[in-house]
């Protein structure tokens, strides 16, 4: 076929199939204050070292980041917080963590009672036997 005695087609460009996302929550929740005062949200924005982390790392936005650096600044020169983190304090709090992890994993629901057969109860007689004959 010739150029003209084709059959007119749209040519469709290619095109990428829009993705949808998951919109994150933001780590600041709606009530929580960005104060000096709240040492326990400052010491989430904060390092293991005690350095203020970025934006990158906590997805704060620009006005958050900067009133969280203000308020850690603040608590630091009060005294609410410590300049640097020794090394002493990151392993406690590393051990508090990881001792906070295991009791969740191996908590008891509910406690069985044991129920004895008669095999048991002679093997546990031969045993206690033995230890009192010993003495």
């Amino acid at each position: 076929m010739e150029k003209s005695k084709r059959p007119l087609i749209k040519k469709r460009p290619f095109r990428k199939k829009k993705r949808s996302f998951r919109r994150r929550r933001s780590p600041i929740e709606s009530g929580d204050e960005i104060d000096f005062t709240n040492t326990s949200l400052l010491n989430r924005f904060i390092s293991q070292r005690g350095k203020i982390l970025s934006r990158k790392v906590t997805r704060l936005t620009l006005k958050q980041q900067r009133l969280m650096t203000i308020a850690i600044k603040q608590a630091r020169i009060l005294s609410l917080l410590p300049f640097v983190f020794d090394d002493k304090q990151v392993q406690k709090k590393q051990k508090k963590k990881l001792q906070k992890k295991q009791k969740k994993k191996f908590q008891r629901t509910k406690s069985t009672a044991r129920t004895t057969n008669e095999k048991q109860t002679k093997s546990n007689d031969r045993t206690t036997d033995l230890r009192t004959r010993k003495k």
